[in-house]
């Protein structure tokens, strides 16, 4: 009875401290993005109607902040649309054709998604000076949504490659002996795709309307600017939360939206992401040659001219080694704080994909939908909540440092790493830990020797992706950074009022080099892996 009741304690004890590290990764999880946003709703509205509410009276008094909505819903709505149009046909050529190179394609189309689209609108730029009538369309609107869409796109292409890929195979065959490819894919893979489509544009919608530094930079008015002009500006929290707290509504609604037009749609219980290194090939035959034509020579054209002017602006080594001394340090602690978000992000993706996949769907439903939710929640609204969290006398050790920084990019990115460990635990075999819980190793043990080896590509890309991420981060690494501590985008968007333009271009060239060479470590680990094949 003696070895039976000691088993049965070693099994409680080890339920319980498994259950105490689920709970503290969620608190992290809570702690650093959904506290700040109730803390902030609950800021806002405590006082009275002569107190915190008086701020939205005031916000909304005035016809301007309907008039930067109305701009905001514009821009968002043409960027998705954009996205959309020339999203979901790039998805299908890279995932699903014959197309020569285009793996090498959808690299570069991918590229401006892991920059700052500021960095985006300065490469445009470069094409302005050198092109009168393209610098004439650049600022507005039109330059808004032309930056914004080839920024935001990849976002769309690669959603739609991915969820393409798990489109069963026998389903695409029996449309084949009735009809072509044309049809199967209106009627069969792409409608079965649709939940996909559907939070691409959701998500594309979203970070638009979140968008603070490419607005600023081409003299576009939008209402994410506004909570950001109101804390940086005049120091003015109250007002910054109330005109934080709109952008926030909206995500909840179009969020909302999408879940619900998701299970309308359908489709996504169909799709099998085991099935993604078995998927047919659509042969483009006699269309091969122009298709290759048009396809390369947009991306050359949205996306290789513009990055070759920036490169070209800025000029030789003179220039490289003048901007290293002007933002040495806020690249070197870019590096640093994105390495270490990134290997947070990729511990804490990495255990949240494993409880949901031992706890079922309707767990992953509520921890997925809150990390999307807070991913999609616009960066100066995140940094809002964080500056009313810990902007306390006795929080002054967390306020003035770079942890708040770090609690932005756990909130904003913790979605990014869930969903690629959650794709690379999907495809472990589950022969292996069901052995090895056979053997007698227990939870800890098979996560120690099994599954975490088992799963290592997923948690190195999640690394590398989460540091790439907030590499990129310009929305809430400008609120947020400590004095004197600023990171290598917010320190280019600060120089680029009075700094010489061929030394922001080559700080702009010296973050694309760094980010590429994050990319290039990615793609390898992602390339052996049939999930992202």
């Amino acid at each position: 009875m003696r070895p039976a009741a000691g088993e049965a304690r070693r099994r409680t004890a080890t339920a319980l401290a498994r259950r105490m590290l689920f709970a503290l990764v969620l608190l992290m999880l809570l702690l650093t993005g959904g506290l700040p946003l109730l803390v902030m709703v609950a800021d806002s509205i405590s006082g009275g109607d002569g107190g915190r509410l008086a701020a939205y009276r005031a916000l909304f008094a005035s016809t301007r902040p309907w008039l930067l909505m109305g701009n905001s819903m514009v821009l968002a709505t043409l960027t998705t649309s954009g996205s959309l149009v020339l999203g979901i046909p790039a998805g299908v050529l890279v995932s699903r054709t014959d197309l020569p190179g285009r793996r090498a394609l959808a690299a570069l189309l991918a590229m401006p998604l892991l920059l700052p689209p500021y960095l985006t609108a300065v490469a445009w730029m470069g094409v302005g000076t050198a092109n009168g009538l393209v610098a004439g369309l650049l600022f507005g609107l039109p330059g808004c949504v032309l930056v914004l869409t080839t920024a935001f796109m990849p976002l769309v292409m690669i959603l739609v490659a991915t969820t393409l890929r798990a489109v069963p195979r026998r389903l695409e065959d029996a449309g084949l002996m009735l009809s072509g490819w044309p049809a199967v894919l209106r009627r069969i893979s792409l409608p079965l795709i649709a939940p996909g489509i559907l939070l691409a544009a959701a998500l594309v919608f979203l970070l638009t309307l979140g968008e603070v530094s490419v607005p600023l930079s081409l003299r576009y008015p939008v209402f994410a600017v506004e909570s950001l002009n109101r804390f940086a500006a005049f120091y003015d929290l109250t007002a910054a939360t109330a005109a934080a707290m709109p952008l926030a509504g909206v995500t909840a609604l179009v969020l909302g939206a999408e879940a619900w037009l998701a299970r309308r749609t359908g489709g996504a219980h169909v799709l099998d992401a085991r099935a993604a290194g078995d998927c047919l090939r659509i042969p483009l035959g006699g269309l091969r040659t122009p298709v290759t034509v048009v396809a390369w020579g947009a991306a050359l054209a949205l996306v290789g001219w513009p990055f070759v002017l920036l490169i070209g602006r800025a000029g030789g080594v003179v220039n490289y080694v003048a901007a290293f001394r002007a933002a040495g340090d806020s690249l070197v602690r870019s590096l640093l704080l994105a390495g270490t978000a990134g290997a947070l992000l990729a511990g804490m993706g990495f255990l949240l994909a494993l409880f949901i996949r031992e706890n079922g769907p309707a767990l992953g439903a509520a921890v997925g939908g809150t990390a999307l939710f807070l991913f999609a929640v616009p960066g100066p609204v995140i940094g809002v909540g964080l500056i009313v969290l810990w902007n306390r006398p006795w929080a002054n050790l967390i306020y003035a440092t770079p942890l708040m920084l770090l609690a932005g990019y756990l909130a904003r990115y913790t979605a990014v790493t869930l969903r690629l460990n959650r794709a690379f635990l999907d495809l472990l075999p589950e022969g292996l830990v069901d052995a090895a819980r056979v053997a007698g190793a227990g939870w800890f043990q098979r996560l120690v020797w099994v599954v975490t080896p088992l799963a290592w590509r997923g948690i190195a890309a999640a690394w590398l992706a989460g540091a790439v991420f907030c590499l990129r981060d310009v929305g809430l690494s400008l609120l947020v950074h400590p004095p004197g501590a600023d990171t290598l985008p917010v320190r280019i968007m600060t120089l680029a009022a009075n700094g010489a333009p061929e030394m922001i271009a080559a700080l702009c060239v010296i973050l694309v080099l760094t980010t590429l060479f994050g990319v290039v470590c990615l793609m390898l680990i992602l390339g052996r892996e049939k999930v992202l094949a």
